[in-house]
């Protein structure tokens, strides 16, 4: 197949806040999809993705985790890139935006926009998710949280500058009208112009100065570039832009991008704020940009602190780097959010893997070498029946129906149209039934052309897999002792070598499952990381609802409660404890404990690092932001590996459970709510 020109495609870059889990990582299967198939049809491919590395949050983690932010975000980014090399994905370019040629052309871009008056200086006040990286208006708000994530929100005070959205609005409007491709699905578009656009577009906070993790302004050091100025230019810098009118010819090649690829909770960055952008630099606009559905976990969003995080080298662990490649791609619907568990996983892998796909090549090589030892031949006689024509036109028919769903980014439909064909093969050895055939020497060289009809069936099918399961694709062929087709003859059956021979010793490709099985080896992984097993995560969700439950019903207790007491204690030795109000800044999980959260607590002269087992009760997002008491004059103890220096107040419930207690008045920390 010629030259068709070039093709850039991107991903979202990953924000190197940690380790991926199964929803980040389906975003990069799908591209790398996407890639390949594009590289097959003959293709230029350019496949760019890599890590975002700047902003808040990342500054809090690295504090958190006793780091220096770079130090930091070269263990995360490493730890991203590794998954993204376990997934087999083949991109072509890995960007981190501290690389220095990235920070060097943003302090120039930030410059160029700034002479050009497409960003001032003045005081931003309002809403701000770290979480994020996202500056919000009251109306963007949804029950005074964040619109994309869903988390609390801070409200910032700030010198910063601003970019003029409102100068490109009706200007981008106009091309979103004019180029009906360019936000894809369309309920993706539908939402960004009557929630955003129509409304009017607000000036956008460019600069911070509240934290020093960014790049900094030149011309203005004590601010740092916006994060998402910073992290969308990556898909410019990464091929060589070039601010002052040097870009490199790979950025003439390859700009403007042919796919950006990205969650849908990232939309209204890539098709407001980014446009706009490219608008003021003089650039085109990327080609299109489609927001893909999130892959949930049993109905939900993953989170760590439910301990329902799947993380994809676990999970190619216990199914193969293929069968997983396979569930991302082919579960996940085109606009509506997919679901994954290790239930539905081992059925498709039973279903799909192990019985229409491999069952299939497996029985087809072992015919061909029970009855011809091995050898393949195409005598031409067929049926009268029309059953070869029938399949035949199935397999000439199939290379344009995947090529039809993948131009119109439907990776499900078009996985769907191979398996739709390994099952036509399927139902012709049913319709043929060579086991009779074989009893009969004269039916003889009819087999053979029933051998080969199922064998360039399969031949076919694995070489369209290909871009989708690149692996199992070629153990197919080895097994087949045939190369993949080439793309442009894929429309024509008949493409399976003639008098080949195919292996002596064909290999299972997926061996079926047992789910109690794997739901063992899941738990023996769970235990490693100190997570509890399934069964006890669904049974303390069943005691949470039943308590919920109980409290919106009103139910109280047919009795008191029995209370134990310790001993009395003297005024001496209460007054011993310096009780202060705390404001917890920062939050997270203890690793080595089920039970612990370890918090930073500002105590107004000072920050302490207090542990408190309070998981069970309180999620790391729940904590942030709360005003607590706390006992700061309490020794420091080791606990879990880490220092805790005071002692966060709560009450025991009667069923063992914590609450915080709070200050009813203080609102600034360091008060003393106790004389």
């Amino acid at each position: 197949m010629g030259n068709k020109g070039k093709y850039y495609i991107t991903t979202a870059i990953a924000y190197a806040s940690g380790k991926p889990h199964i929803g980040n990582t389906y975003e990069i299967i799908l591209a790398d999809a996407i890639a390949r198939w594009k590289r097959a049809e003959g293709y230029d491919v350019f496949f760019q993705t890599g890590t975002d590395e700047h902003g808040q949050k990342i500054e809090e983690k690295a504090k958190d985790a006793g780091m220096e932010p770079q130090a930091f975000v070269d263990q995360t980014a490493a730890e991203i890139r590794r998954i993204w090399d376990l997934m087999n994905t083949s991109y072509d370019k890995f960007i981190r935006t501290t690389d220095d040629y990235h920070e060097k052309q943003i302090q120039k871009i930030f410059k160029k926009m700034y002479k050009n008056d497409d960003i001032y200086k003045g005081v931003y006040e309002g809403w701000y998710c770290t979480p994020c990286e996202s500056f919000l208006t009251d109306s963007q708000l949804v029950d005074g949280k964040c619109p994309d994530c869903g988390r609390p929100v801070t409200r910032a005070q700030e010198e910063a500058y601003f970019f003029r959205m409102s100068k490109y609005q009706d200007r981008l409007m106009k091309h979103i009208e004019e180029h009906p491709e360019f936000i894809q699905p369309v309920s993706r578009k539908n939402e960004m112009v009557n929630n955003f656009l129509k409304p009017g577009l607000t000036d956008l906070c460019v600069s911070r100065t509240s934290f020093k993790w960014g790049i900094p302004v030149d011309f203005d050091d004590k601010h740092v570039v916006y994060v998402w100025l910073d992290a969308l230019s990556n898909y410019i810098t990464g091929i060589g832009y070039d601010a002052d009118g040097h870009s490199t010819e790979q950025y003439a090649k390859n700009w403007p991008a042919d796919l950006h690829l990205i969650g849908k909770d990232i939309i209204r960055f890539h098709t407001i704020y980014w446009p706009i952008f490219l608008m003021a630099l003089g650039e085109p606009l990327p080609k299109q940009v489609f927001g893909h559905p999130w892959l949930l976990q049993s109905g939900g969003k993953m989170s760590k602190s439910k301990g329902n995080v799947l993380y994809a080298d676990d999970l190619a662990e216990l199914f193969s780097v293929d069968a997983v490649r396979y569930f991302c791609l082919h579960e996940m619907p085109f606009e509506n959010d997919g679901v994954i568990s290790y239930d539905l996983m081992v059925e498709r892998w039973n279903s799909e893997l192990a019985n229409t796909m491999g069952n299939l090549v497996n029985r087809t090589i072992a015919m061909s070498n029970k009855y011809f030892g091995g050898q393949v031949k195409n005598t031409g006689v067929h049926d009268e029946a029309g059953i070869d024509e029938d399949l035949t036109r199935t397999v000439s028919g199939c290379a344009a129906a995947v090529a039809e769903k993948m131009d119109a980014l439907r990776v499900a439909d078009a996985m769907t149209e191979i398996f739709n064909l390994f099952k036509r093969c399927n139902k012709y050895i049913d319709e043929t039934e060579p086991w009779k055939l074989a009893k009969d020497e004269a039916s003889l060289p009819r087999l053979q052309t029933v051998l080969y009809n199922l064998l360039d069936g399969i031949l076919t099918g694995a070489s369209l897999l290909a871009p989708f399961m690149p692996e199992t694709a070629e153990r197919i062929l080895a097994q087949i002792c045939a190369e993949a087709v080439p793309f442009d003859a894929l429309g024509r059956a008949g493409n399976y070598p003639a008098e080949n021979r195919v292996t002596a010793d064909p290999e299972i490709l997926f061996a079926r499952l047992k789910t109690e099985e794997v739901m063992e080896r899941v738990d023996a992984q769970r235990k490693a990381a100190g997570l509890p097993t399934f069964a006890e995560l669904e049974a303390m969700e069943a005691e949470e609802a039943a308590k919920e439950e109980a409290a919106e019903k009103g139910d109280a207790p047919a009795e008191k409660p029995v209370l134990t007491h310790k001993d009395v204690c003297t005024y001496d030795d209460f007054a011993k404890c310096e009780f202060r109000v705390g404001e917890i800044l920062a939050c997270e999980e203890v690793k080595k404990s089920k039970k612990l959260l370890c918090s930073q607590i500002d105590l107004g002269d000072k920050t302490v690092q207090i542990l408190s087992g309070l998981r069970p009760q309180y999620t790391p997002e729940m904590m942030v932001g709360k005003k607590v008491m706390v006992i700061e004059n309490l020794a420091p103890r080791k606990m879990a590996g880490l220092e805790s220096q005071g002692m966060i107040l709560c009450a025991e419930m009667p069923d063992g459970t914590l609450s915080l207690m709070v200050p009813e008045k203080s609102e600034t920390p360091g008060g003393s709510e106790i004389g």
